[in-house]
């Protein structure tokens, strides 16, 4: 069974920078846990801590990584991600991205600071859109 994050944990919850986690979107719902924050847990083995801005170039990547996140799936109450939305990334998945040349940008502010355990402040700076 998940354990969706209490209003005490996500309290705690802090971004890249340091400050309180912000809501990534809620339209379409992200986070691992459906909150819309890029909240992340013992159950989160992908690490879902990245607030993206989804691309045209980066769903295609993500695609062709084996990751079809621009097709919706009803069944899993899915709608599909396209260009523009914001939505709760594997950090992993982003460096994967940011070493392929097409990372998305990002949202440090909606960032869980557990993205720094795989990327480095500096490079999502780069991708920022909100400094």
């Amino acid at each position: 069974m998940i354990s969706i994050p209490n209003k005490e944990e996500h309290a705690r919850a802090r971004n890249v920078l340091g400050g309180p986690l912000e809501p990534c979107s809620k339209d379409p719902m992200t986070g691992f846990y459906r909150t819309g924050c890029c909240e992340t847990g013992p159950d989160d083995q992908g690490r879902h801590v990245v607030c993206i801005v989804a691309t045209e170039s980066f769903l295609e990547f993500s695609r062709a990584a084996g990751n079809d996140l621009a097709t919706p799936m009803p069944e899993y109450g899915f709608p599909g991600i396209k260009p523009g939305d914001q939505w709760c990334l594997c950090a992993a998945r982003w460096k994967q991205a940011l070493d392929a040349g097409c990372a998305p940008e990002v949202v440090l502010k909606a960032t869980h600071e557990a993205a720094l355990e795989l990327i480095e402040l500096e490079d999502l700076e780069a991708y920022a859109i909100d400094t």
